[in-house]
């Protein structure tokens, strides 16, 4: 959960400078990535959990 957590307030505070920042689009583009990547580690976490779990009749 604390990767989760690192990879979403970096990815929040790198859109932010590229998109305040004049000249550092790349930044953004980086940041939108890391969004991205952390959505897709959550849904991966999400659904590896969710398979894990025994079913009970």
């Amino acid at each position: 959960m604390l990767l989760l957590l690192i990879l979403l307030s970096s990815a929040v505070a790198l859109i932010i400078i590229g998109a305040v920042v004049d000249g550092m689009l790349y930044l953004l583009s980086i940041g939108v990535l890391l969004l991205v990547v952390a959505v897709l580690y959550l849904l991966v976490r999400s659904v590896l959990r969710r398979r894990s779990r025994p079913t009970t009749l």
